[in-house]
């Protein structure tokens, strides 16, 4: 049961590796002119979609790497955590930053 637990997170992660890959390309829309609020709202999502990535990237390699590179698996491990604390973030800033502009459009 434990490796079907570890199989379906390594599933996500890769399906999530791609998605975010594809979300990144849709935002690459950067010819429209945008007013301040909308060009916010992009960043975050970038941010988010590129954090994210970075957590996938450091996801996969420390399983990929042998173990006994201690240091090296610890990087990883810092760095997903970083990553997922970073993404976590951005995300929550997201509904924050529209809440704090409709506050100041009232």
């Amino acid at each position: 049961m434990h490796s079907l637990n570890i199989f379906c997170h390594e599933f996500v992660v890769a399906v999530s590796f791609v998605a975010c890959i594809v979300g990144l390309v849709l935002l690459w829309d950067s010819k429209q002119q945008k007013s301040d609020v909308e060009e916010t709202e992009v960043i975050l999502f970038r941010m988010s979609f590129t954090y994210w990535l970075v957590y996938c990237l450091a996801f996969g390699i420390e399983k990929m790497i042998l173990p006994e590179w201690e240091s090296v698996v610890m990087t990883l491990k810092i760095t997903t955590a970083l990553s997922y604390f970073l993404t976590f973030s951005c995300i929550v800033s997201l509904p924050l930053h529209k809440f704090a502009v409709h506050r100041v459009e009232e």
